[in-house]
């Protein structure tokens, strides 16, 4: 999996253009991974929205995770779900699904992302490390010495979100994070390919120093 440039999707922030658009634009950027968070829409309208999506990223080989909601997750076939801290719990999904099944968990703290660890998650979105009006409900940002600590704990791949952008997004690959997660600095951008071009940019170019 590659998680190094991770758009998550959020209609709230994309000026009145449908999903569809702003990942197929985004593909083309250069994001590796999608995840579909749909907080408002009923669960056919959820689901149709994930199938569309997957039209656009199967061809591409890039997967597709669902956030919070394993049925629909299971639903479309999607490669994944994304779970919070109130959500199912991993082992509970784990029992309803298979090994190569994407499992992701949102991480508040170091002992959060130690348990994600034991309990068999795939990855952990460490949220948030950064300030972000993008989720109201958020603990108090992690920090880049955050992601730090948490690197120090967990082998498990690592993505920060939170206030991530061209700008940091780099120090938080530098940190110890394997991927960033990225909402408006995407979804909202007057470009979104360029956006993804310029992010991918940054991370690949801080991979080359240290090579």
């Amino acid at each position: 999996m590659d998680y190094s440039l991770y758009l998550v999707t959020d209609r709230s922030l994309s000026r009145g253009r449908p999903n569809r658009d702003i990942v197929r634009e985004a593909i083309a950027g250069g994001v590796t991974c999608v995840q579909l968070r749909e907080k408002d829409c009923d669960t056919r309208q959820f689901i149709a929205e994930a199938r569309e999506l997957m039209t656009l990223l199967q061809p591409a080989g890039i997967p597709l995770i669902i956030n919070d909601r394993l049925d629909v997750a299971l639903a479309v076939g999607a490669q994944g779900v994304h779970l919070g801290q109130k959500d199912m719990a991993i082992a509970d999904a784990r029992r309803l699904v298979g090994p190569q099944f994407i499992i992701g968990i949102s991480a508040e703290s170091l002992a959060d992302a130690v348990h994600a660890e034991a309990e068999g998650a795939d990855y952990i979105g460490i949220s948030p490390v950064f300030a972000t009006a993008t989720k109201k409900d958020t603990a108090a940002p992690l920090g880049l010495e955050g992601i730090r600590r948490i690197r120090a704990a967990v082998d498990l791949p690592l993505v920060g979100i939170g206030g991530i952008d061209e700008e940091n997004a780099a120090a938080v690959i530098s940190a110890g994070a394997d991927g960033v997660a990225v909402v408006s600095a995407i979804v909202a951008a007057d470009c979104p390919r360029t956006a993804a071009a310029t992010l991918k940019q940054r991370i690949e170019k801080y991979g080359e120093k240290i090579a």
